[in-house]
C-alpha cells in the first residue's frame, strides 16, 4: 500500500513541476533552473529505502520526462536519473542519514545527473557550450534550487520512506 503512495507522490510531483512551478519561478530564472522535484525525491529513496528501487523509479520517471518535456533524445533523462540515483546509493549506504549528509547527497546527485545529461548531449552534438559554462549557468543554479527543495522535503519524505521500510520489513518477516 505504501509503495503505491510513493508512486502517486512522485507522479503528483511530476505534474506539479510541469504545471505549477513554471508560474512560480521568475522568467529570468527559467532559462537557468530546471526544477526536477521527482529526482530530488528519488535521491531520498536511494538513501532511505533502496538504490534498486530508486533505479527503477528513475528509469520510469526519467522516461516520462523524456516523453513529456524533452523530446530530443528519448532515454537520456531516464538513463541519467536512474544511473545517478543508483551510483549515489552505492556511495552513501547509510540507513538513517542526517540532514547535512542528505543535503550533500542532493547536491552531488544533482551535479551527477546534470553532468551525465551534459555528456549525453555532447556525444550527440546537441549542446555547443563548454562544460565550465554549463556548470556556472545551468548546473549550479539547479543544484541550489534542488538543495532548497531537499530542505523542504526532508522531514515529510523521510517519514514516508521510513514507513515504507517498516512495512517492507513486516512483509519479509511474515
Amino acid at each position: 500500500m505504501r509503495r503505491s503512495v510513493l508512486i502517486l507522490i512522485l507522479f503528483l510531483l511530476f505534474i506539479v513541476e510541469g504545471t505549477i512551478l513554471p508560474w512560480l519561478i521568475p522568467d529570468v530564472w527559467q532559462m537557468r533552473i530546471i526544477p526536477n522535484l521527482v529526482f530530488v525525491v528519488l535521491l531520498f529513496v536511494t538513501i532511505y529505502h533502496h538504490r534498486h528501487t530508486a533505479l527503477i523509479l528513475g528509469l520510469c520517471f526519467g522516461m516520462l520526462h523524456d516523453v513529456v518535456f524533452y523530446g530530443r533524445i528519448l532515454g537520456a533523462h531516464s538513463f541519467a536519473m536512474g544511473l545517478s540515483a543508483y551510483l549515489i546509493g552505492l556511495l552513501f549506504q547509510i540507513p538513517r542519514a542526517p540532514l547535512p549528509l542528505m543535503m550533500t547527497v542532493v547536491l552531488l546527485g544533482s551535479l551527477l545527473g546534470d553532468s551525465i545529461l551534459f555528456g549525453i548531449y555532447s556525444v550527440f552534438n546537441l549542446n555547443q557550450e563548454p562544460y565550465s559554462w554549463a556548470i556556472l549557468n545551468h548546473m549550479l543554479p539547479t543544484m541550489l534550487f534542488h538543495f532548497a527543495i531537499g530542505l523542504l522535503f526532508y522531514i515529510p519524505v523521510r517519514r514516508q520512506l521510513e514507513l515504507i521500510k517498516k512495512e517492507t520489513n513486516k512483509e519479509e518477516a511474515a
